[in-house]
């Protein structure tokens, strides 16, 4: 689909015409939106094309553009995901956002181009995401910049939500400032046979030949806040190509698949008429299996070949056989490679299943593990519970035989110690009395007694 002269100016306006190359760029419209300047021209609260995935509620879409995580409140997630595949090896990318929040506002904006990325992503982001085979590319304050684009890889053997540091997996980065600038940000992503390159605003933030993403990946975009949260506004996210019929079989539609092989079936019965078969034994052999030997040129004597005519004929039938067999061979080349691939994904998707299950039957193991230690110590302090209740109980009774033992005897005791004894009281009484009349009398003789004159 070529843009219409009428809203070249439009188009220029938008950003749709890349000014990296001078060649032109044809818009893959399903898988793109907001191209228009509006996200849906119909007025629905929807994406034409598109999968809206959202926790705890589902991203709010405007005409022009889409929330995906609001500014209240915070740790919300949201997503949007194409349904269909990219089916080109050359293309372009535009991605126009605007993050606005409060002063220490945080969060993460993720731009992906993935395998199954809708169903195995959903709305996570790098740093909870588990396995994904593809691309992503990360808008956040990483290390406490001010802003940060950076890029990862990975082929779906690294789990990213359990590894132990995800920033170091970062093939590439640049600072942008990105926060509450008032207008939109412009990342642009381009793939070409020689390189793949990752602009922001029109300057080169990083670039690297040694990457290519195969077609049949999707595209997705998801956003995540935090207890401070940043309001992630995408405006749009258009995907241009040089030529719109170079589809890869692996990303176009089934109707596209099912034209493209009726094509190549005319191609192979027209190649096989030039070197002298006939239509009907070209309709024959279609309609047999890949593993079309039988049409082999049987063996026969030199000595039948008596003319320069019937050796060049039976040197062309075995040449046309020989053909007729590598083709054959290229064709079941082909299919057991698409089945080994579909057999590595379910291989694949087996291994992490089981992953999965032994680590939930290790998890119930540790939770059986608990449990019984939990019950042991309950027992144990239901044990030390009894005996102390029986030592208290024991020692109240002892102390209280104790006390009824000692009691009487202390009375007695108390009794005869403290009872009153009135004897040494009149023996002392009577005793000064006797000393005083021994003394009155002592006194009153000596006093009667002659005096005595020298």
């Amino acid at each position: 689909m070529r843009f219409p002269q009428q809203s070249s100016v439009l188009a220029l306006g938008l950003g749709l015409v890349t000014t990296v190359t001078a060649q032109a760029q044809f818009l893959v419209s399903e898988i793109s939106f907001g191209y228009t300047g509006r996200i849906n021209d119909r007025g629905e609260a929807n994406v034409p094309g598109f999968t809206i995935q959202g926790n705890p509620n589902v991203p709010e879409i405007l005409s022009n553009k889409i929330i995906l995580t609001p500014p209240h409140p915070g740790n919300t997630r949201g997503a949007v995901w194409a349904d269909e595949p990219n089916p080109y090896r050359e293309w372009v990318a535009d991605v126009d956002f605007r993050v606005n929040g409060g002063e220490r506002g945080s969060g993460n904006l993720n731009i992906w181009l993935t395998r199954r990325g809708g169903q195995d992503i959903g709305s996570s982001s790098i740093y909870t995401v588990g396995r994904f085979d593809g691309l992503a590319l990360v808008v956040d304050q990483h290390n406490g910049a001010a802003g940060m684009i950076r890029g990862f890889l990975n082929d779906g053997t690294v789990d990213f939500k359990s590894h132990h540091s995800v920033d170091s997996l970062a093939f590439g980065h640049c600072y942008h400032v990105y926060r509450n600038l008032g207008r939109p940000s412009q990342i642009k992503l381009r793939q070409t046979g020689n390189d793949f390159k990752v602009l922001i605003d029109d300057r080169l933030c990083f670039e690297s030949d040694q990457i290519t993403i195969p077609p049949g990946y999707q595209f997705g975009i998801t956003a995540a806040s935090a207890d401070n949260p940043d309001s992630f506004e995408v405006f749009k996210l258009v995907v241009m190509t040089r030529d719109l019929g170079a589809k890869v079989i692996e990303g176009s539609s089934s109707q596209q698949q099912q034209q493209q092989q009726q094509n190549n079936g005319q191609n192979q019965a027209q190649a096989q008429t030039s070197y002298g078969r006939t239509p009907n034994q070209v309709r024959n052999n279609n309609a047999q299996s890949d593993d079309a030997f039988d049409d082999s040129v049987p063996d026969a004597s030199a000595d039948s070949i008596t003319s320069s005519k019937a050796q060049f004929a039976d040197l062309h039938n075995r040449l046309q056989s020989v053909n007729h067999h590598l083709s054959t061979i290229f064709r079941q080349g082909a299919g057991m490679n698409n089945m080994a691939e579909k057999r590595h994904e379910e291989t694949s998707r087996m291994i992490n299943d089981l992953r999965q299950s032994l680590s939930k039957i290790e998890k119930l193991d540790k939770l059986e593990w608990i449990t019984s230690e939990m019950t042991k110590m309950q027992r144990e302090i239901q044990n030390i519970k009894t005996d102390l209740n029986n030592r208290i109980s024991q020692s109240e009774n002892n102390l209280k035989r104790s006390i009824s033992s000692n009691h009487g005897t202390m009375l007695e005791h108390v009794a005869t110690q403290t009872t009153p004894r009135h004897g040494k009281l009149i023996f002392v009484i009577i005793g000064s009395q006797i000393v005083l009349v021994a003394g009155y009398i002592f006194y009153e003789r000596k006093k009667t007694l002659p005096k005595k004159y020298l």
